[in-house]
């Protein structure tokens, strides 16, 4: 195993606190929601973990993956300061950040059986089936997380309309 170095360790460390923010608001409130101290606890982290990546990756997905993860966060924490979209916002904003929680667990999954346990981590080959099963576990995941997050928006939206006097279309 490879030692880390010290801009590892930040990047490590640093994006560390945005799995646990994630968990909180997907359990709380169903989504990463931005305006609030968990959502700012999020963006840090997950600013800190993208930018150091540049630093401490030597591959190609490494870099695309950070890329990916920083433009998200851009859509996701800006989108809704666009009074234009009006209701598309929420949907808007609620894929972005889904999509970056997603970015976020796949080279943390990799890492981590790539490493653990210390002297015998359990999977040495990116082909491995044991990491490509978790990468398709991922996948569905979001895939089934951001269609649950989608109908309880829609429905979110109906009700809203329902309440402010105007019927559904």
């Amino acid at each position: 195993m490879s030692e880390i170095s010290t801009i590892g360790w930040l990047h490590t460390l640093g994006s560390l606190p945005a799995i646990p923010a994630a968990i909180y608001m997907f359990a709380r409130d169903g989504r990463i929601v931005p305006r609030s101290r968990p959502g700012l606890l999020y963006l840090v982290a997950m600013l800190v973990g993208a930018g150091t990546v540049f630093f401490v990756t030597r591959e190609a997905a490494g870099y695309a993956i950070a890329v990916l993860t920083l433009l998200f966060l851009l859509i996701g924490y800006g989108v809704g300061r666009l009074p234009r979209l009006g209701r598309a916002s929420s949907y808007v904003e609620t894929v972005s950040l889904s999509l970056t929680a997603f970015l976020l667990m796949l080279p943390t999954a990799t890492e981590t059986l790539r490493r653990l346990p210390a002297e015998h981590p359990l999977v040495t080959d990116l082909q491995s089936p044991l990491l490509r099963a978790v990468h398709a576990a991922l996948l569905g995941t979001l895939v089934v997380g951001l269609t649950i997050q989608v109908l309880r928006l829609r429905r979110q939206h109906k009700a809203s309309e329902q309440v402010g006097g105007r019927s559904p279309k």
